[in-house]
């Protein structure tokens, strides 16, 4: 079992984390902490002229709101928003904090995958811990 365990969650409707968050029920050991990572994407600067004022701020409060709710299923929840690029901020989150295993969705892959990379591929090649990718 599992004592640091991260699940990056994506809620953009997309995707459900239910499957990860049972499988993070599954993995959690005793006392175990479990994190809620959630990323923002940077809004581009010619974009922010067309958002309603304050639109950044009430969003980032109702995403919380919902991480704060799915963290409190869990003893040691904890819900965390952090604004980049996915992939990049989730291997930051790993480097400066202990986790030993990683909860990361994936969808099917697309052409733009193959060359790109997804977000849990990249995850997978540069986490120095156990990622289980969830379908």
């Amino acid at each position: 079992m599992f004592k640091n365990i991260l699940v990056p969650i994506a809620l953009d409707g997309e995707h459900s984390p239910e499957a990860a968050l049972k499988a993070a029920r599954a993995l959690a050991g005793e006392g175990a902490r479990v994190t809620l990572l959630h990323v923002m994407p940077d809004v581009p600067g010619y974009a922010i002229s067309y958002m309603p004022e304050g639109y950044d701020i009430e969003l980032k409060r109702s995403i919380q709101a919902e991480l704060d709710r799915l963290a409190a299923d869990f003893p040691e929840g904890a819900a965390v928003i952090r604004n980049g690029h996915a992939s990049q901020e989730i291997l930051d989150w790993i480097d400066e904090n202990p986790t030993d295993c990683i909860i990361v969705a994936s969808h099917q892959p697309g052409l733009q995958d193959y060359l790109l990379g997804s977000t849990a591929s990249r995850v997978v090649r540069h986490a120095p811990c156990s990622v289980m990718v969830l379908r």
